[in-house]
């Protein structure tokens, strides 16, 4: 079985408080990117265990550390499955905010309920996700989410951005999340993010805000430059995603050759 585990962009991130377990409540939209993608293959073995190769861009862990081992583990341990063989093009750049880590897990969860006909429920498969991080059970829906608690708390949000297109880039310089949060000042915005995001996205620039970018950008200049190069280019919208790297603007219509930088990735496609 061969599943897309597409990537998500966050419009707007509020940080609103430090949790006593040392999470942070926060509220944002996830929105699914679905032409940007890993190729995860799942496959029935004769063993029972997992056996798992990768290709396309490298990752920065072990393969025995990898989210996609993870989630069988966690699927073995549970409910008794057997072998597998795990194969993971990867191709969505990491340390991007772009979730493309918590997506091949998510997925890998799917094709093992798939393969094993476990007739898991939607509400089960969101439990399971969840216990391998914070994204991870927004890529079970896989639609535009309204996001709180440390993300694992859902509500569907309705959004209509079709026509415009989403460019998204990823600098050479990635962030690790424990460095975004370690300087974020958390606070409670006198409009919640969902009321924001229902104005014209022509007033979101100026409203709706990515509470990582100002800590980010102060210790990484070039990705602040690169909101700045979305924005002279034409973008009605430009916001960090997550806790960074990756940036994204978005666009009334086509997009011309955007220039990129050494290092840099580029992603374009328009919204349905």
């Amino acid at each position: 079985m061969i599943l897309k585990a597409n990537c998500k962009i966050n419009l707007g991130l509020d940080i609103l408080r430090r949790r006593a377990d040392g999470y942070h409540d926060l509220e944002t939209v996830m929105m699914p990117v679905a032409g940007l993608y890993d190729e995860v293959e799942v496959t029935r073995t004769e063993d029972d265990r997992a056996t798992f190769t990768q290709q396309g861009l490298l990752v920065d862990c072990p393969p025995e550390a990898n989210i996609c081992l993870r989630a069988y583990r966690l699927m073995h341990d549970r409910y008794g499955i057997g072998g597998v063989h795990i194969r993971l093009d990867k191709r969505v750049p990491f340390g991007a905010g772009l979730g493309g880590g918590s997506s091949d897990g998510t997925a890998v969860v799917m094709a093992l309920n798939e393969l094993f006909g476990l007739r898991l429920s939607t509400e089960e498969l969101v439990a399971r996700a969840a216990e391998l991080g914070s994204d991870t059970p927004f890529f079970v829906h896989n639609t535009p989410q309204l996001c709180t608690g440390r993300g694992e708390v859902m509500t569907p949000f309705d959004l209509d951005l079709a026509g415009l297109t989403l460019v998204v880039v990823k600098p050479a310089e990635g962030v690790s999340t424990r460095e975004a949060y370690a300087s974020v000042h958390p606070h409670i915005p006198a409009i919640p993010l969902a009321r924001r995001l229902r104005r014209p996205v022509s007033e979101w620039q100026s409203t709706v805000t990515n509470d990582f970018e100002a800590s980010v950008f102060a210790a990484h200049p070039a990705i602040g430059a690169l909101k700045e190069r979305l924005l002279q280019a034409g973008a009605r919208y430009a916001s960090m995603s997550g806790s960074g790297s990756a940036v994204f603007g978005l666009f009334d219509g086509p997009v011309g050759a955007f220039p990129l930088r050494e290092g840099e990735f580029l992603h374009s496609e328009t919204l349905t």
